[in-house]
């Protein structure tokens, strides 16, 4: 399995981003997490199948009703994770 770690530019903070990641992750089945940066991105790091990331990833370029997305910074890596959630770190 992949690894895509992605930070989101735009408005992407205050806007509930981090919580329908999370339940799109869910409903997809993919493992990792989201948190705000500092810099005012959004950091998601998600594993799962292929397809289904791709699924994500073009969720994370629109993002919820009240988010701006102005572009997706993304990497591939080969998987890491041992756990099986999807979780929002503060």
């Amino acid at each position: 399995m992949p690894r895509l770690e992605a930070h989101v530019h735009g408005l992407v903070q205050g806007v509930f981003f981090r919580h329908f990641t999370q339940l799109t992750a869910r409903r997809l089945g993919i493992a990792g997490n989201v948190s705000n940066q500092p810099d005012g991105t959004v950091r998601v790091v998600a594993e799962g199948a292929q397809e289904k990331l791709d699924v994500l990833l073009e969720w994370l370029r629109h993002g919820p009703e009240l988010a701006r997305v102005e572009r997706v910074n993304v990497k591939w890596y080969p998987s890491q994770f041992t756990n099986t959630d999807f979780s929002i770190l503060r």
